[in-house]
């Protein structure tokens, strides 16, 4: 089973399996790049025709911050029937929204199924939570703003809690099989940028890792592609919103 998926800008991602289209952290509502013939996902944005032979979709939001979260996400329920919104809890949505049948508040360390979807929710390093999905023949994980914060103004100790609070999250996920994990390459953090993708392909071992947290500094996942790519983990390199990345599991 081939399995699509699509780099819409910073965290926000796009995973089609089958007729189920999975989107996390959407954040970004206008093209980057000009695109006359590309589809709305190859522009890095959903329109009407991402949904297209799409019978189920699942939307999720790892937290609050601005660069995670557009309430432009619940428009889409004009272009698919059945769409199903998992937020973390602190999201808190605006009161007519909270009574949505469709719509799926975790706290973390949470767990719960939809149809042949299982979900679990994980902590994080910041606000809000982190996800896995699971399917029959598929997992992915996405880990919003789970990341090892090492920023240079931390103290020694605040720092050293940063890596123990990380460590400890990413640590609940041994023993798994993740087939594509999407996790936090900051360039912001400098040349510690590779910090948390590194020990999540070292204890995990993911299929497929996905840099994201990373605005429009591509070259940030050629660098880490070039240190950290093996048969053991293929490390995904992105150019430009819309990248198309193609996963079979082995």
């Amino acid at each position: 089973m081939q399995t699509e998926i699509y780099h819409l800008f910073h965290s926000g991602t796009a995973v089609r399996v089958k007729d189920k289209l999975f989107i996390f952290d959407y954040f970004k509502d206008e093209p980057q790049q000009k695109k006359a013939l590309a589809s709305s996902l190859e522009k890095g944005i959903i329109r009407e025709d991402t949904f297209k032979n799409i019978n189920e979709a699942y939307v999720f939001v790892s937290h609050s911050h601005h660069d995670h979260y557009n309430k432009v996400i619940f428009e889409w329920e004009k272009y698919c029937d059945n769409v199903n919104y998992i937020l973390a809890a602190e999201v808190e949505p605006e009161a007519e929204l909270k009574n949505k049948a469709n719509l799926y508040l975790m706290e973390k360390d949470e767990e719960f199924k939809l149809g042949d979807v299982e979900i679990s929710s994980y902590g994080s390093t910041d606000e809000g939570v982190s996800f896995l999905v699971e399917l029959e023949d598929l997992s992915i994980f996405h880990a919003g703003d789970l990341n090892w914060w090492k920023w240079k103004k931390f103290s020694a100790k605040v720092q050293k809690r940063e890596e123990r609070e990380y460590k400890r999250e990413v640590d609940k996920l041994t023993g798994k099989i993740i087939d594509i994990a999407f996790v936090p390459v900051d360039p912001r953090l400098e040349e510690h940028f590779y910090l948390a993708g590194e020990y999540f392909i070292e204890e995990i071992m993911p299929s497929l890792f996905i840099p994201i947290h990373f605005a429009d500094n591509y070259d940030i996942t050629r660098f880490f592609k070039e240190r950290f790519n093996s048969d053991r983990t293929r490390v995904a390199e992105i150019a430009e919103p819309g990248e198309k990345i193609l996963y079979t599991r082995k």
